[in-house]
């Protein structure tokens, strides 16, 4: 890699921007391949947003030549809003799965730092909170409080970002009523139905960590484009 392609790749890690390192294996050729750089040839680009989708470095053919794809994912990114007690059985399972985790909630008392060792725990409403942190295709958001002063603002500015998941708690009846809000808001139809609620896959779930398995479990699927 050579010191320019070298400093390249570490901006777009700096500005948490997924990035290829396409190599022609015949010559040694380099190019790094950002979203926002427009430097892979129409005949590569299919084999490069796959790779990056698959998350996985790989060798491709691209017109009758082997092309090596090094792919420099974003981390994936779990936020939750909430320190509920599902929180925490959440916050452990994203962090064995991959995910770097944030929890969210402006009520001090909730996020106690030792409940959520290990955690990005901010004290701030969540809809600037969520501005700061420019959620993105890598990113799960979970709303948990079932409070709506502090659940919709975070879905206002979630229901806006190109994100991996958008999920939150509530029974049916709750999720409806949080519906008519949002089309009140503006919302359509459409971009409401974004949003996994109930959250989580229907496994008979009771307990906190039952539930917050299941979130996990919903979350990996729509990653890896299951989901039912």
């Amino acid at each position: 890699m050579t010191p320019h392609t070298l400093e390249a790749l570490q901006r777009a890690r700096l500005d948490r921007e997924p990035a290829v390192v396409a190599t022609w294996l015949d010559d040694g050729e380099q190019v790094l391949v950002t979203p926002s750089n427009g430097a892979a040839p129409p005949a590569m680009a299919d084999a490069i947003d796959q790779a990056l989708q698959d998350d996985r470095s790989q060798t491709v053919e691209v017109d009758g030549r082997r092309l090596f794809l090094h792919v420099f994912n974003t981390p994936l990114r779990l936020i939750v809003i909430g320190a509920v007690h599902i929180a925490e059985p959440l916050a452990r399972y994203a962090a064995i799965a991959g995910y770097d985790v944030t929890l969210i909630d402006p009520r001090r008392a909730f996020a106690d730092r030792e409940r959520f060792a290990g955690v990005t725990i901010i004290d701030a409403w969540p809809d600037e909170a969520l501005t700061d942190l420019k959620p993105d295709r890598r990113t799960a958001i979970v709303t948990l409080t079932h409070d709506p002063k502090i659940d919709d603002p975070a879905l206002h500015v979630a229901l806006r970002a190109p994100l991996l998941y958008l999920g939150s708690l509530g029974s049916k009846r709750t999720h409806a009523m949080r519906v008519e809000r949002l089309q009140e808001a503006g919302f359509s139809e459409n971009e409401i139905a974004r949003i996994h609620a109930p959250v989580g896959l229907d496994i008979g779930a009771k307990s906190p960590q039952e539930i917050a398995l299941s979130i996990m479990a919903e979350i990996t699927a729509v990653r890896r484009e299951t989901a039912p």
